[in-house]
Parts: C-alpha cells; structure tokens; sequence
C-alpha cells in the first residue's frame, strides 16, 4: 500500500507541474480545473500517508484541503 501510494503522490506530483508550467508558458488558464483537481488528488494521497504514520491532524488538515480543491474545482467548471 504504502509503494501505491508513492507512486500516485509521483505521478500526480508530475500532472500538477505539468499543467501549470503548460498555463504559466502559454497564458491557457482553461486547464486550471484539472490543475487544482489533481493537487487536491495529491493531498488526499498526502493525507493517507499521514494517516498511516498516525499523524491524524495533519491528515485531517491534507483530507479538509482536497474536499475545499475538488469543491472549488467543480464550481470552476460551471
């Protein structure tokens, strides 16, 4: 579980720079959704991990930012 969880905090690291280095090159802010989409994904990995070293505030902290990031990246679509 825990080498899962290493590589999607990876792989959604990656995404996360990828879509704003592409909106900060280009001046495309259209992407910005899926941006703040996949950082949200990133700390709700972050917050399992905490989770898992029975760090329950910080992971309560990282799981309350993901549901704030996925709201606002929802509302962003309409």
């Amino acid at each position: 579980m825990v080498i899962l969880l290493t590589i999607l905090q990876f792989v959604f690291s990656i995404l996360v720079v990828t879509f704003s280095t592409y909106g900060i090159i280009t001046g495309d802010y259209r992407l910005n959704f899926l941006m703040i989409l996949s950082l949200g994904v990133l700390l709700l990995i972050l917050g399992l991990k905490e989770f898992q070293k029975e760090r329950k505030i910080n992971g309560w902290l990282f799981i309350g930012v993901f549901l704030f990031s996925v709201f606002v990246s929802i509302s962003s679509i309409f």
